[in-house]
């Protein structure tokens, strides 16, 4: 019997402020890589929930998303897929942020050509891809997600 399909689950955060998005940057195989703050879903643990939390570990901030963007199916190599929740959030300004996560050396505000012009140095071309699906205006509402049966 060949091995079943597992991708992993992770969520993202395009959080927006005056035409910037928030990155951080990570280091990854000796390189600075750049992502919007995301992770893994853990045991029990809502997929909304798990977007809190990883907001909160890897930019030090407290926020709620406000909506979803899209969900993305995304093929990194043969044995590493993703099944990725991309959350957005708008604020008033560009706030400061401190990583609590180790792993998280900084975080950046950044518009949308400087990410673009970052394109190699980017974790994934989902980092693009749900920026632009933002911009064009794709925000579902988090009630399209039911976590009653946790």
């Amino acid at each position: 019997m060949p091995n079943r399909y597992k991708p992993n689950t992770t969520v993202a955060c395009v959080i927006e402020a005056n035409g910037k998005y928030l990155l951080v940057e990570e280091l990854i195989d000796g390189e600075i890589k750049y992502n919007q703050p995301a992770g893994h879903l853990e045991p029990k643990e809502s997929i909304i929930d798990a977007c809190i939390r990883e907001i909160k570990e890897e930019t030090g901030l407290d926020i709620k998303p406000e909506g979803l963007v899209a969900i993305y199916q995304y093929t990194a190599t043969e044995q590493l897929a993703f099944v990725r929740y991309t959350f957005y959030a708008a604020l008033n300004k560009c706030v400061s942020s401190t990583p609590l996560d180790p792993a998280i050396c900084s975080t950046r505000w950044l518009t949308f050509p400087e990410i673009t012009a970052l394109k190699p140095k980017l974790r994934s071309p989902l980092v693009l891809k749900c920026i632009e699906d933002y911009l064009n205006n794709k925000h579902y509402p988090l009630d399209l997600l039911n976590d009653q049966l946790l």
